[in-house]
């Protein structure tokens, strides 16, 4: 009896944390380039919100620096205005729910989450007004259901999104891709979670790690990441997911405002590698209330004013960690047959899933089951995923028309 009450406490205690979380969530501001208003994406402990103030250097620090190449200055890649007729910065959307459409792959299909996805199709596309062929990354976050959505060379259809690659991040919970799956960065980590934003600037500080780009990396990666993309042999090329700190000896107090609260948390929470590209370049939301000039200052920072943390472990073909793919015990539709317009409920169990997905019309869903209100005939897949795998497994709707609708 004892041990129950202790479970129910601590359920009761797992869901106030819960909550508090979601709320938070619902607090988020509306539309591109909106304040969070104090949520902080993904839970306290997360790789990108950990304090890394006193983490341990790599004993190949120096060599990677070098590498690197040691007065490389550190580069904002936002600010205020436009560059060659594009915003400057990686832009994003706070969306309240659906409308649902549908994300059809490019490319990396088989390492992509599935859709349907909250994303308008006016959602803006990096580089807008005029995106060209650059990276056109588009992210979205639902605040009524706390998911995030990322796209990759993204591109509007009358009715879909055509993208290279596609993720779902869950931001109340951890989430790890599966080894060796991409997302929309080559590191196979979140954009938005690395993204210097205004808002927080604004409000004196920015309390995760940054998401950071150098031109050469190796076959390789270290977590959070989750996939390589190499172009480079050198031994002491970076792996996706290696972070870099801004030494504590590091005077950042002659620094204007907007700049030394990047510099503060580049000292408290560091910068991880998420894809190849110009070297010691950070990441950014445009906004107009940037100063450039400010964020201009931050090119007298050094490649050398930094440590490399303790890349451990490493992982590379060889290494790779394998494990059991989540198991999807049940995935049943009730009733299986319905009339148009009835609702249905689909229910699943299972173990050892990170996420869901189901497709189509539903998306990413937390919990055992949801209601679904099929207008035909439809086969519904769940998708379950975790970082050794996904697995999958289906469930068919027949839609039958209400008496007295044929043959008008």
């Amino acid at each position: 009896m004892r041990r129950l009450v202790r479970l129910l406490v601590v359920l009761c205690f797992l869901s106030l944390i819960f909550s508090a979380h979601a709320q938070s969530c619902s607090g988020m501001s509306l539309g591109i380039g909106a304040s969070l208003n104090g949520f902080l994406p993904f839970p306290g402990d997360n790789a990108w919100n950990q304090n890394i103030s006193s983490a341990p250097v790599d004993p190949n620090s120096s060599a990677i620096i070098d590498f690197i190449g040691s007065t490389t200055p550190l580069h904002p890649d936002f600010g205020a205005g436009r560059y060659d007729g594009q915003n400057i910065g990686i832009p994003y959307e706070v969306v309240s729910g659906s409308p649902f459409v549908t994300v059809d792959y490019t490319a990396y299909g088989s390492e992509s989450d599935s859709g349907p996805m909250p994303i308008p199709l006016s959602a803006p596309i990096e580089g807008y007004p005029n995106p060209g062929d650059g990276d056109r990354h588009v992210l979205v976050l639902d605040r009524d259901n706390c998911w995030l959505y990322e796209l990759y060379s993204s591109y509007p259809q009358s009715n879909a999104w055509e993208a290279a690659s596609g993720t779902v991040w869950d931001l109340l919970n951890d989430e790890q891709r599966p080894y060796t799956w991409t997302s929309a960065d080559a590191a196979g980590l979140s954009v938005f979670a690395g993204l210097a934003r205004y808002d927080e600037v604004a409000s004196g500080q920015i309390q995760h790690a940054l998401r950071f780009t150098l031109q050469n990396s190796q076959d390789g990666f270290t977590p959070p990441a989750s996939h390589w993309a190499g172009n480079s042999s050198n031994p002491y090329a970076a792996p996706m997911g290696m972070r870099m700190r801004l030494k504590a000896s590091y005077d950042i107090s002659g620094f204007p405002q907007q700049a030394q609260t990047i510099l503060a948390a580049l000292q408290t929470y560091g910068m991880i590698m998420a894809d190849n590209g110009s070297s010691m370049y950070i990441t950014g939301d445009p906004d107009n209330r940037w100063d450039n000039n400010d964020l201009a200052t931050l090119h007298q920072v050094p490649a050398s004013a930094f440590d490399v943390l303790l890349i451990d472990p490493l992982y590379t073909s060889s290494n790779v960690p394998a494990g059991p793919a989540p198991v999807i015990t049940s995935f049943t539709a009730s009733p299986a047959t319905a009339f148009a317009g009835q609702p249905v409920t689909l229910s699943w169990q299972g173990s050892g899933a990170s996420y869901f997905v189901i497709s189509p019309q539903v998306g990413a869903v937390r919990g055992n089951t949801v209601t679904v209100i099929p207008r035909s005939s439809t086969t519904y897949t769940l998708f379950s995923n975790n970082a050794y795998g996904q697995s999958t497994a289906t469930a068919a709707v027949t839609v039958r028309p209400r008496l007295g609708t044929l043959d008008r």
